[in-house]
């Protein structure tokens, strides 16, 4: 193995070293604004550094504004067109309630009143019926019988009844 005596690294002596610097570094060039070639403008890299690079071209501010308009979607458009209506019914019904409430209420009244008529309506029959029934006791029962007879298709008819 051949060894070589050891020398300090300079920066001079690592200048054409292949793998630390490869080739010189050549200043930058400088370019105007008017030499700029379209679909080439200056962009922040990661680290920080800004460099040129192509970029897509730039349409204006009335097609960024298209998709904005595109985004919301027909039922959000359509909920809130019809909440203000919505609510304003709502409003006018309860105004409107609030209008009608004193006649309700006696309306409401005047309902329970009916159906407790109807209530003693049917009670005063059942009353009465098992009031008389029960204060003479149990007495006979009166079966009457009724013979009709005719002769004919249009004979007259004749009847006897008999009680018992």
């Amino acid at each position: 193995m051949h060894t070589e005596p050891h020398q300090p690294l300079t920066p001079a002596t690592r200048y054409g070293d292949p793998i630390h610097r490869p080739r010189p570094v050549e200043p930058h060039t400088v370019l105007l604004p008017q030499e700029v070639p379209p679909g080439v403008d200056w962009v922040t890299l990661p680290n920080g550094i800004r460099t040129l690079a192509y970029t897509h071209p730039h349409t204006g501010p009335a097609a960024e504004a298209e998709p904005a308009r595109e985004s919301i979607p027909r039922w959000a458009k359509t909920t809130a067109l019809l909440a203000p209506t919505l609510g304003g019914g709502i409003a006018a019904a309860g105004f409107g309630i609030s209008y009608a409430a004193p006649g309700l209420i006696a309306m409401t009244e005047a309902l329970w009143a009916t159906v407790a008529l109807i209530a003693v309506g049917a009670l005063v029959p059942l009353a009465l019926r098992t009031r008389r029934g029960g204060g003479r006791g149990a007495g006979p029962v009166q079966h009457i019988t009724q013979n009709i007879s005719a002769s004919g298709m249009f004979g007259r008819a004749a009847g006897t009844l008999n009680n018992r």
